[in-house]
């Protein structure tokens, strides 16, 4: 039964305040046919995506909490704008020009999402924008990222683009200047659970891909196999708690899944289905497509239950699950290799990406 209609709108509300006064707001965005999302100054942080399932029951559908303070003090990069750089660098080094780099260490010896203090922990401008003749609603999210900061070189410019489809999508844009060469790879860290509560384990995934990159200690890459054969295959349609379960060494460094998928995908710019989640239990589906030429797909392994999210329930393992667009991991130290993608961005040029989130049926 589809939801009545109603006219797309933006409400905002004060969500908390920052340790040095800042107001923090929430900005939910409604396209009038049972879609919402909500994000924050803070890290530009997903607060709730609200999806009807086919007979119109709504669920938040990504993982959080209902407090400001819970994403300053204890947030596994819930919804968050990971940038600089997304995924690990291997021991937090790079060379760019024929200078080496240091970033901060917080993921053992490896620099992690850009460091603890990176995009996901800094406060965003956001700009509600005009509706769109399509009944499109949508936020600008701008912060300016200093010289030096975390360790990358450059004054950094990033803008994103929240948009809440009239057509049952949430698309983000991204798009990033700088004025001294450095490095850059942005993505958004939401934990899904399409049901809405319980585990994501059960759901279907399909990711458009036939090779992805095997890790070694610190799940730093250190190699690329063909998914064939493996419980990484992901081509068709597989119940993840399936795969999960059977036995591979790649699984014990990461408890599960913490890897990245090289994908199909042609690098030309354009949209390109990456994967298919969907949940059996509600009904509800979700697609990704993406301008990105890999995909990072974690299960939620590290979550213990020691953290009390958003309508009362503890997280547990598998409770949600990661799929982020990106360039691969540790993409810098492999200059020139095809299957590393360059990161770097130089002054003049314009760093672009686009990642929507289909949702068939709503």
């Amino acid at each position: 039964m589809p939801l009545p209609t109603a006219a797309p709108s933006i409400h905002r509300r004060e969500f908390g305040l920052m340790p040095d006064g800042r107001v923090v707001h929430e900005y939910t965005l409604d396209n009038g046919r049972g879609l919402r999302l909500s994000a924050i100054n803070y890290g530009g942080i997903v607060t709730g995506l609200h999806v009807p399932d086919p007979q119109g029951r709504s669920a938040n559908v990504v993982l959080g909490f209902d407090k400001l303070t819970d994403y300053l003090e204890r947030n596994p990069h819930f919804g968050t704008i990971v940038g600089r750089y997304a995924n690990r660098i291997a021991k937090g080094q790079f060379m760019l020009g024929g200078q080496s780099f240091s970033l901060p260490i917080n993921d053992g010896e490896n620099c992690l999402h850009g460091g603890a203090q990176s995009f996901g922990t800094r406060y965003w401008d956001i700009t509600p924008q005009p509706l769109e003749s399509s009944g499109n609603v949508a936020i600008e999210l701008s912060y300016t990222s200093a010289d030096g900061e975390g360790g990358f070189p450059g004054e950094m410019q990033v803008k994103l683009r929240y948009t809440l489809g009239a057509a049952a999508y949430w698309q983000i844009d991204y798009e990033a200047r700088c004025n001294k060469p450095t490095i850059v790879n942005l993505t958004h860290h939401d934990y899904f659970n399409l049901a809405g509560h319980g585990s994501a384990l059960q759901h279907r995934l399909t990711i458009a891909a036939q090779r992805y990159t095997e890790v070694g200690a610190g799940l730093i890459p250190s190699g690329i196999a063909p998914v064939e054969g493996t419980p990484f295959d992901f081509r068709a349609s597989t119940v993840i708690e399936d795969r999960i379960r059977q036995a591979h060494p790649q699984f014990a460094p990461a408890r599960g899944y913490d890897h990245n998928w090289l994908l199909d995908s042609p690098s030309d710019g354009g949209l390109h289905l990456a994967a298919t989640l969907a949940d059996p239990q509600s009904g509800r589906i979700m697609e990704i497509h993406t301008t990105e030429p890999a995909l990072q797909f974690y299960s939620g392994n590290f979550l213990d239950a020691t953290l009390l999210g958003s309508g009362g329930a503890y997280y547990r393992q598998g409770d949600g699950l990661c799929l982020e667009t990106q360039h691969s991991p540790d993409s810098p130290n492999h200059p020139g290799h095809p299957d590393w993608p360059s990161t770097v961005l130089r002054p003049g040029e314009i760093f672009r990406s686009s990642t929507v989130h289909k949702f068939p049926g709503v």
